[in-house]
């Protein structure tokens, strides 16, 4: 039973039973436990960190500490398309940082949000690891290097027009 006192739909926690039942009541399991949480969820919704907590024998606060320190853990839905754009040196230096602002202001969302339409999150990371093609993103599992703002945004126009066809 979720104490979380949380708003919104509820989460259907049963999908977590075989999970706990492997990993739960050992708290060094709680990452393990949280990126399969991420993965049925799609993000960790409050009532399912609630829900992990009461199974691992930790405190919510804990679960909470967890999901926020690190970055792979979502706590909030994302959208269709993931936008991870570089922000690291060599991406810096070569412009990341006007490849962010067009992104901004073709999508209408800053790093973090998600667009109304639920389509694209932009998230702006440290590195992709993909220095020899800077500036680059990344979308979903696809990269795009060498981008300038314009080519940016034609992949989201591409995209937008590969969605109004479906």
């Amino acid at each position: 039973m979720c104490q979380c006192n949380c708003n919104g739909p509820k989460s259907d926690l049963s999908q977590l039973t075989d999970v706990l039942k492997e990993y739960g009541g050992v708290s060094s399991n709680l990452i393990t436990i949280l990126q399969k949480a991420q993965i049925i969820y799609g993000y960790l919704p409050k009532d399912v960190m609630y829900h992990i907590a009461q199974n691992v024998g930790v405190t919510p606060a804990e679960v909470m500490g967890v999901a926020t320190f690190y970055s792979q853990f979502r706590l909030a839905p994302i959208g269709k398309y993931l936008i991870m754009s570089c922000q690291g040196t060599a991406c810096h230096v070569n412009g990341s940082e006007r490849i962010a602002a067009a992104i901004s202001e073709y999508l209408g969302i800053a790093n973090g949000e998600t667009t109304e339409d639920g389509l694209f999150t932009l998230k702006n990371v440290a590195c992709l690891g993909c220095c020899s093609l800077s500036p680059v993103m990344m979308i979903n599992d696809e990269t795009y290097g060498s981008l300038t703002p314009e080519k940016a945004i034609s992949i989201f126009k591409e995209l937008q027009k590969g969605e109004n066809a479906e």
